[in-house]
């Protein structure tokens, strides 16, 4: 017969135990991509201190100026599909997310369309089918003209998800004017 002090280390231990494989569970879930599906995956923390807010409005506006690549596509791109998907995650509705995204430098030529970037690269675009996503969402994709005249491309060699504007200064000024966060 085993004493109570037996019995109370074995709860103990039992306790102990339970608290690591429960924590164990929880660290483990896999990534996911739960609203930009196949990109910016998340793992999803419930129990965290900072978590995204359903009271506010998510007014973002990204700078990319990089041609760096995060699972085969422009990292900045990856980034507001990431942010998209934590937001998701945590149930915050599409209309209170605004995003804005800014085009310019390296980051140009992950604008181009399938055949201009065929021509150049001699493959397609890895961006095409994420550019048409967050566009879906509804995130407004700005390429600077500036940078598009500095590396002779046309309009018409741009995906058809982005938009011109004069210039990645203007569209960072004028919404962060307007209350957007800056993202960079």
């Amino acid at each position: 017969m085993k004493s109570k002090k037996d019995m109370y280390n074995m709860r103990s231990t039992m306790s102990l135990l339970t608290a690591i494989l429960c924590m164990a569970i929880s660290t483990a879930q896999e990534w996911e991509t739960p609203i930009i599906t196949g990109y910016g995956k998340i793992k999803n923390f419930k129990n965290v201190a900072v978590q995204p807010d359903a009271s506010l409005e998510y007014k973002l506006v990204f700078d990319i100026t990089s041609d760096s690549e995060m699972d085969g596509v422009n990292k900045g791109l990856w980034k507001i599909a990431r942010v998209i998907n934590m937001l998701g995650s945590a149930d915050i509705p599409s209309n209170k997310v605004h995003i804005v995204a800014a085009l310019h430098g390296a980051a140009t030529f992950a604008t181009l369309n399938d055949t201009k970037h065929q021509e150049m690269y001699s493959k397609a675009n890895p961006n095409t089918e994420l550019l048409k996503l967050l566009k879906e969402y509804g995130v407004e994709l700005f390429v600077c003209a500036q940078a598009t005249a500095a590396r002779n491309i046309m309009a018409e060699d741009l995906n058809p998800n982005t938009e011109l504007a004069l210039s990645a200064m203007t569209v960072l000024a004028n919404y962060q004017l307007q209350g957007y966060a800056l993202m960079p």
